[in-house]
């Protein structure tokens, strides 16, 4: 890949809110997961952990992401045209009708700083988006499931895990998978105030 071909590729991802059923083989999601795992991280400690959900446990999980919608819908309707409100909406009770949910986990622990671990792990989660681009998929990252965190902790099983009784993994966001059924416009990038040079 030349220098062009990968600013391209920046500007050519796209959030995916609307989804074909067509399920994605368990190779291109491996292919996927392996990008994220070349991302770096605090101390080399690969601190990211990923749970996948598909099939009737997604099914399951839509009850949980229409009650996340509670938490920001109030925010959005005043941030959104309504139009795209609805569209919002409906995203959240069918999560567009992707077939495959993701979601990332930060394993923290005193050997590191809380915000570089966490850091660590969304630099995976957007090695993610881009390898979901290449791949043919659309992907969208999610904060919604914070809003219901020790729900999803529950219906992911995680809050039995030693190393969540001990206050070491943490919930950091969602990722929907599958393949694009639409071509959202991308918001315009703003660059004003954005960048300070120091001379």
């Amino acid at each position: 890949m030349n220098k062009e071909e990968f600013y391209n590729l920046l500007k050519a991802r796209r959030s995916i809110r609307k989804y074909k059923k067509d399920p994605v083989p368990k190779e291109v999601l491996e292919r996927i997961f392996a990008a994220a795992m070349e991302a770096p991280s605090g101390k080399n400690r690969q601190n990211w952990r990923f749970y996948v959900v598909q099939g009737e446990k997604r099914d399951e999980y839509l009850k949980y992401s229409q009650k996340s919608w509670l938490g920001i819908k109030d925010i959005l309707q005043q941030r959104l045209k309504p139009s795209l409100y609805a569209f919002t909406e409906r995203f959240f009770f069918t999560l567009g009708d992707a077939p495959v949910l993701v979601f990332a986990y930060s394993h923290n622990d005193a050997e590191e700083r809380y915000h570089t671990s966490i850091g660590s792990v969304y630099m995976a989660v957007e090695n993610m988006n881009l390898a979901c681009f290449v791949e043919g998929l659309g992907c969208c990252t999610m904060g919604a499931p914070l809003e219901i965190k020790s729900e999803v902790d529950q219906f992911l099983g995680v809050d039995q895990l030693p190393e969540y009784q001990r206050g070491e993994l943490e919930l950091l966001c969602g990722i929907v998978i599958g393949y694009p059924d639409h071509e959202p416009p991308k918001a315009p990038r703003q660059h004003e105030g954005r960048v300070t040079w120091l001379k």
